[in-house]
C-alpha cells in the first residue's frame, strides 16, 4: 500500500492517513477513514479510483452535506471531489465539474445574468451530490435546468442526457448505478436581469434562515417526503418531537425535519433518534419513513 500511496502523491494527489471524517461532513460527525484522498483533476480522480478499487473499499465524498459516517475507524479509502471545481460558460449554458459547490454555481450564474438556479441558492453540497439525489427546494429540482452529465462508468467516458438519468423525487439512476461516477454537468439557463436574480436569491436565503437551523451542524432534511401530501417536519412537530434528543443529537426546534448536532453528537445517537422517529410515525400513521441522508 505504501507504494500505491507514493505513486498517488507523486501524481500530485493529496493523501491523508486516518483522517477524521467529522472534519469533512456538515454534521461534524464521523470517525477516521484509513485513507482520505484528494485528486485535483478528473484524470487524477480516475487514476485514483482505478488504483484503489483493486486494493481497498472506496467511497466518494463531495462536500459531505448528506452523509452520516460511522463513529468507528473505517477500513476504506474516501476519495474527495472537493478540488474538482472548474466552471465554464458558453452562451446560456454553464458546464461545471462535479465538485463545484452548488452555491458557487448559483453565484457564477448570477454574475453572468443567467436565471434558473435562484431556488438552488443555499442548498448545501456539490453539484455532483445534488445530481446524485436530484436535490431540490421550494418546488424546484436540479433536473429542471440540467441538460447532460458526463460520467465515467469504470471503463470509458459516457455523456448522459437528462432523459436517461431516471430522475424522481430525491432519486436518480446514480443511486442505482453506483459505478457511474459524475464528472461534470451542463445546465441550460435563460438570460435575466442580474439585479432581479440577486434579489430572488436573497429572498430564498432569507426563507432558509427563517425556517431552517443553518447555524447548527446538520445534514439537512433527514427524511424523504413519503408522499406528496405528507410533510415530515410538521408531522414530527405535531408528535412533539421538536427538541427531542438522544445524546447531543437533537430534533431541531426551528424545523422538526432536521436533526442537529448540539456539540458532540455521535453517529449512533443520530441513528437511535432516527429509529425512534420512524417507529413513532409507523405507529401513528402506518407510514415508513426513508432517510434522505446516506448512512455509512
Amino acid at each position: 500500500m505504501e507504494k500505491v500511496l507514493e505513486r498517488l502523491m507523486q501524481s500530485g494527489i493529496d493523501v491523508y492517513i486516518n483522517e477524521p471524517l467529522r472534519c469533512h461532513t456538515s454534521f461534524r460527525i464521523g470517525g477516521p477513514a484509513k485513507y482520505y484522498v484528494v485528486p485535483y483533476t478528473v484524470e487524477g480522480l480516475i487514476e485514483t479510483l482505478n488504483i484503489l478499487k483493486r486494493i481497498i473499499p472506496v467511497k466518494i465524498l463531495g462536500r459531505g452535506t448528506n452523509v452520516l459516517p460511522s463513529d468507528e475507524s473505517m477500513e476504506l479509502a474516501v476519495v474527495s471531489t472537493e478540488k474538482l471545481n472548474k466552471i465554464s460558460i458558453e452562451g446560456n449554458f454553464i458546464t461545471c465539474e462535479g465538485g463545484v459547490p452548488l452555491k458557487k454555481l448559483c453565484l457564477v450564474a448570477k454574475e453572468a445574468s443567467l436565471s434558473g438556479l435562484e431556488r438552488a441558492f443555499g442548498i448545501p453540497g456539490s453539484v455532483g451530490g445534488a445530481i446524485f439525489m436530484n436535490a431540490g427546494a421550494f418546488g424546484w429540482e436540479i433536473a429542471e435546468t440540467l441538460v447532460s452529465v458526463r460520467i465515467y462508468d469504470g471503463n470509458k467516458f459516457v455523456d448522459l442526457k437528462k432523459e436517461e438519468m431516471q430522475f424522481g423525487y430525491r432519486t436518480s439512476i446514480f443511486k442505482k448505478r453506483r459505478d457511474f461516477l459524475i464528472l461534470s454537468a451542463t445546465f441550460k439557463l435563460i438570460e435575466g436581469d442580474r439585479r432581479n436574480i440577486e434579489n430572488e436569491m436573497v429572498k430564498i436565503m432569507k426563507k432558509r434562515y427563517e425556517k431552517q437551523p443553518l447555524e447548527i451542524p446538520s445534514a439537512g432534511s433527514i427524511f424523504k417526503r413519503p408522499k406528496p401530501d405528507f410533510y415530515v417536519g410538521s408531522t414530527l412537530e405535531k408528535l412533539g418531537f421538536k427538541g427531542f434528543r438522544v445524546g447531543d443529537a437533537k430534533v431541531s426546534e426551528k424545523h422538526a425535519g432536521f436533526i442537529v448536532n448540539c456539540g458532540n453528537a455521535k453517529a449512533e445517537d443520530v441513528k437511535k433518534l432516527i429509529n425512534i422517529i420512524k417507529e413513532r410515525v409507523k405507529k401513528e400513521y402506518n407510514i415508513v419513513l426513508e432517510t434522505e441522508v446516506e448512512i455509512w
